[in-house]
C-alpha cells in the first residue's frame, strides 16, 4: 500500500472515485481533526434521544392505562395523545364491572400486545433513520478520518439495540455522547456517555439501590429481597471503558463503584424503585435520586471519596479517566485498530504517554497516532468489518443515495447489523471474525448486486488506481482485464484484496 492508499482506506473510509489522492497524506489526515462537523445534515435531521424517550413514556403510560382500566369498577383512563390507542383498549371499560376477571384478561392481553406493537414500529422507525443518517454522514464526508474515530468510540461504548428501550436510543448515545465529543477530552466523552439514556437502561443501573438508603431499607424491613444493588454498570465501566480488564481492582472496587453510583436513572422511562420519583421529570435525561443512593464515604482503588450525591460516582469516574491503565488500555485499543491485530508495544507506548501528558486530549492522541510509523506499514493491517467494507463500497461507487432500509438489510446479511453487538464489550476488532469462508462469501453476493445497481457505466479498470492510488496489485489489474463484462469486474474489484483489506 502507497502512504496515500494508507490514508484513505486505513485511516479513512475508502476513497471516492473523483476524489483527488491526498499530496501529503499525513497533513490530509491531520486537518481532518479542526474540520471535523459534529453535527452534519443528515445527523441534524436524525431524532433525538428526547424525542425517543418521550414515545417511551408515552408507551409506558399507554400500558399503565391498560391495566387500570382492565381492573373492576375502575374507571376508563385516557392514552396519552401522542400514542395512537389501540381499539381492543375500549373492551376492558366498556364491559363494565359485571365483567368476570377470566374474561378481562384476553381483552387486556390483546390491547397490551397492539400497544407494544405501535411503539416497536415506531422504535425501528427511528431505528432505521439513525443508521440512515450514520451511513449517509459516512458516505458523504470529506472528514473520513474523524468519521472513523466516532465509530471507534460508538464501539468502545457499546450499547445494544436488543430491546425495546434500547432500539433507538442505542444511535441516539453516539449522536449525542459520542460525535460532540470525539474531538474534545476522554474524561468529557466518558461523562456524557455514562449519563446518556441508552447507557443507563442498557446495563441496568435505574434499578440499583443502596441496601442502606431510605428505599432500600424500607423495603428490607418488609423482606423485598428483590431490590438491591445491580453492578452491571459499574463493572463495565471499570472493565471495558476505562481501566480494563486484570488492571489492579478488586470486586471490592466494583462493589463501591456501584454503591457510589446509585441514584442515577433516567428521567420517566428508567422504571425500577426510583420512578416514582422522576416519573415529572423529562422523559430521558439524566436524573439523580437520592432515595435510592447508599449513603456514606466509599473507597476506590484505595482512594476515599467523601458522602455525595451524583457527584461521588462523578468523582471516581474522573479519577479512572486520567488513571494509567486507562491510557494504556485506550491506547492498546487505538492501536490494535489502526496498525493491525497484533498491537505493536512500541506504538502502545506512544500513544498511552500522548494520552497521559496531555491529560486525556483525545485530539493530541490522534496526532501521536498519525505520526506513528507502525500505522503506516506498506503490508495491508486489517480484514474490514462488515461496515467498514460497506461504507467504502458506497463511497467507490459515488451512492449517495442512502437508503436505510436496504443498509439495515445488507449489515444484517454480512453479520454486523448496526448497534447491535449484543454484548458490552462491542464488536471485535480482529480478521477472525470477519474473514471466514462464508462471511466472505456473503460480501460476493452483496458485491455483484452493487455491481448490478451500478450498471455499465463503471469501468473497474479506470476505477481501481483512483481508489488504491499506487496499490493495485499485478494480480487485481489482471483480473479485472479478463472480466467478461463490466459488472463482472466491478463485482471483481469490490471484493479483491485492496478492498477487503486496508
Amino acid at each position: 500500500m502507497s502512504e496515500a492508499a494508507i490514508a484513505l482506506n486505513r485511516f479513512g473510509l475508502g476513497a471516492r472515485a473523483n476524489e483527488i489522492p491526498p499530496g501529503d497524506p499525513r497533513r490530509w489526515l491531520t486537518a481532518q481533526i479542526g474540520a471535523y462537523e459534529p453535527r452534519p445534515a443528515p445527523v441534524a435531521a436524525a431524532p433525538t434521544s428526547a424525542a425517543v424517550a418521550a414515545e417511551l413514556a408515552a408507551y409506558q403510560a399507554t400500558q399503565r392505562s391498560i391495566r387500570q382500566g382492565a381492573l373492576p369498577m375502575s374507571p376508563p383512563t385516557t392514552p396519552p395523545p401522542t400514542m395512537t390507542p389501540p381499539a381492543a383498549m375500549a373492551a376492558p371499560a366498556m364491559a363494565g364491572p359485571a365483567m368476570a376477571p377470566a374474561a378481562a384478561a384476553t381483552p387486556m392481553r390483546d390491547a397490551r400486545q397492539e400497544a407494544r406493537a405501535i411503539a416497536q414500529r415506531a422504535a425501528q422507525r427511528d431505528y432505521a433513520a439513525l443508521v440512515g443518517a450514520r451511513t449517509a454522514s459516512a458516505v458523504a464526508s470529506d472528514t473520513p478520518f474523524a468519521e472513523r474515530l466516532v465509530w471507534f468510540w460508538s464501539n468502545h461504548f457499546a450499547v445494544s439495540a436488543d430491546k425495546l428501550e434500547l432500539t433507538a436510543l442505542s444511535g441516539t448515545l453516539e449522536m449525542e455522547a459520542i460525535r460532540p465529543h470525539v474531538m474534545g477530552r476522554f474524561a468529557d466523552m466518558l461523562f456524557a456517555v455514562e449519563r446518556h439514556p441508552a447507557m443507563l437502561l442498557c446495563l441496568d443501573q435505574a434499578v440499583s439501590v443502596g441496601p442502606d438508603s431510605p428505599v432500600g431499607a424500607k423495603a428490607a424491613a418488609r423482606g423485598r429481597r428483590r431490590i438491591g444493588l445491580n453492578e452491571n454498570l459499574a463493572r463495565e465501566i471499570m472493565e471495558l471503558h476505562t481501566l480494563g480488564v486484570r488492571t489492579g481492582y478488586t470486586q471490592a472496587d466494583v462493589t463501591e463503584f456501584a454503591r457510589a453510583m446509585t441514584g442515577w436513572t433516567v428521567g420517566a422511562i428508567g422504571g425500577g424503585p426510583g420512578a416514582r420519583f422522576v416519573a415529572d421529570r423529562p422523559a430521558g435525561r439524566f436524573a439523580f435520586v437520592a432515595q435510592i443512593h447508599q449513603p456514606g464515604a466509599r473507597t476506590i482503588l484505595g482512594k476515599t471519596y467523601p458522602p455525595g450525591e451524583e457527584d461521588q460516582a462523578q468523582a471516581a469516574l474522573a479519577d479512572f479517566a486520567a488513571h494509567p491503565a486507562t491510557a494504556r488500555h485506550i491506547a492498546t485499543k487505538l492501536a490494535r485498530h489502526f496498525a493491525g491485530d497484533a498491537p505493536p508495544p512500541a506504538m502502545v507506548a506512544r500513544l498511552e504517554g500522548a494520552f497521559l501528558t496531555s491529560g486525556g486530549d483525545l485530539t493530541t492522541l490522534y496526532r501521536a497516532l498519525i505520526a506513528s510509523p507502525e500505522a503506516w506499514a506498506p503490508a495491508p493491517a486489517k480484514f474490514k468489518t462488515p461496515w467498514e467494507w460497506t461504507v467504502s463500497s458506497y463511497r467507490a461507487l459515488g451512492l449517495g443515495d442512502v437508503k436505510p432500509q436496504a443498509v439495515l438489510g445488507l449489515l444484517g446479511q454480512l453479520g454486523q447489523p448496526v448497534w447491535k453487538p449484543g454484548q458490552p464489550i462491542g464488536y471485535d476488532d480482529t480478521a477472525p471474525s470477519w474473514a471466514g469462508p462464508d462471511a466472505v462469501m456473503r460480501r460476493v453476493e452483496a458485491a455483484e448486486r452493487f455491481a448490478a445497481r451500478a450498471g455499465a457505466t463503471i469501468d473497474a479498470r479506470a476505477l481501481a488506481p483512483r481508489l488504491f492510488p499506487d496499490a493495485v496489485s499485478p494480480a487485481t489489474t489482471q483480473a479485472l482485464a479478463r472480466a467478461e463484462s463490466p459488472g463482472q469486474a466491478l463485482a471483481l474489484l469490490l471484493v479483491s484484496p485492496e478492498m477487503m483489506r486496508r
